[in-house]
C-alpha cells in the first residue's frame, strides 16, 4: 500500500466514524425499533394526541376567560360606541355559562 491509499483509507475511516456518531445522535435505531412495533407507535401517538387536545382545551378556556374579563372591564369604562356592543357580548356569554 502506498501513502496515497493509506491516507484515503484513513479519511474513509474518519468519515465512517463521523457517520456513526451522527446516526447515534439521530437515534435512528430507536426509530427503526418503533416502526417495527406498530401497536406501540399507535399508543404513543394516541397519548400525545390526547395531551395535545387537552392542552388546547385548557389554553382556549384560559384565553377565553381573560378576554371576558377584559371585556367586562371595558364595559365599566362606559365607552360611547363600543360599550353597548361589549355589554351585549358579555351578557350573552354570561347567560350561556349560566350565571
Amino acid at each position: 500500500m502506498n501513502e496515497n491509499e493509506r491516507s484515503l483509507l484513513e479519511s474513509l475511516r474518519e468519515k465512517i466514524a463521523e457517520l456513526a456518531i451522527k446516526m447515534e445522535k439521530m437515534k435512528l435505531a430507536e426509530y427503526v425499533d418503533l416502526l417495527e412495533q406498530p401497536w406501540r407507535l399507535l399508543y404513543i401517538n394516541f397519548i400525545s394526541g390526547l395531551a395535545r387536545g387537552f392542552g388546547i382545551a385548557v389554553g382556549f378556556a384560559i384565553l377565553g376567560a381573560i378576554i371576558i374579563l377584559i371585556l367586562q372591564r371595558l364595559v365599566t369604562l362606559n365607552l360611547p360606541v363600543i360599550g353597548g356592543f361589549i355589554a351585549e357580548i358579555v351578557s350573552i356569554v354570561e347567560t350561556q355559562l349560566g350565571r
